[in-house]
């Protein structure tokens, strides 16, 4: 499983977490939940230690990404970016794994 971090994502993480004085040690979990029509939803948080049997760890660009092992194939290849632009900034996260138009085949969406 591979989980990418581009340089502007790592960036602003690591500026987020300076401005907010997270612990240094802390590491950037990267969750999921759902399906369906809406497709998958992401979550990112810190949390200062993981447990190596059950989660995988992608350092990247000076920011430990972690998410758990059982996420796997739903997370192989998904690269997480930082954008701005004139409706805003954030972070976008892109899974070659989610089908595109959604992921209910009930209202039509294949």
């Amino acid at each position: 499983m591979a989980i990418t971090i581009t340089n502007t994502a790592a960036e602003e993480i690591k500026r987020y977490m300076t401005d907010q004085k997270v612990d240094a040690n802390a590491v950037l979990r990267i969750g999921v939940a759902g399906g369906g029509c809406s497709g998958l939803q992401y979550s990112l948080g810190f949390e200062t230690g993981f447990d190596p049997t059950i989660d995988a760890s992608y350092p990247q660009h000076g920011v430990t990404l972690v998410a758990a092992k059982k996420m796997a194939l739903h997370l192989d290849g998904t690269t997480i970016d930082f954008r701005e632009g004139p409706m805003g900034r954030g972070f976008s996260i892109e899974n070659p794994n989610v089908p595109r138009g959604g992921g209910c085949p009930g209202c039509g969406h294949h």
